[in-house]
């Protein structure tokens, strides 16, 4: 079983930048891909970020230029750099492996 915990979110202010962490353990060897999440309040869960074991990235068109994904397989922790950031990005965020979820990290992007 694999286990994720998310950590990094806080209150920034726009055009401001955070690094979200996702600690992965467990049977780290089933994992193929590793994503980003997000859920805004009173709106459904969206895909931000994907990163294949090949090193592929892919992002939502939403983050593209802004968000970069990221991981340390010495460290077995994937990142999220956010950058430029924007108050629609005001979101939980989660990190996700197979079916498996973390906790989510809370981002508040205001002035």
């Amino acid at each position: 079983q694999v286990q994720l915990v998310e950590s990094g979110g806080g209150l920034v202010q726009p055009g401001g930048s955070l690094r979200l962490s996702c600690a992965v353990s467990g049977t780290i060897a089933s994992i193929n891909t590793m994503r980003w999440y997000r859920q805004a309040p009173g709106k459904e869960r969206e895909f931000v970020a994907i990163i294949f074991n090949s090193g592929i990235t892919n992002y939502a068109d939403s983050v593209k230029g802004r968000f970069t994904i990221s991981r340390d397989s010495a460290k077995n922790t994937v990142y999220l750099q956010l950058n430029s950031l924007k108050p629609e990005d005001t979101a939980v965020y989660y990190c996700n492996a197979n079916t498996v979820w973390g906790q989510g990290t809370p981002v508040t992007v205001s002035s």
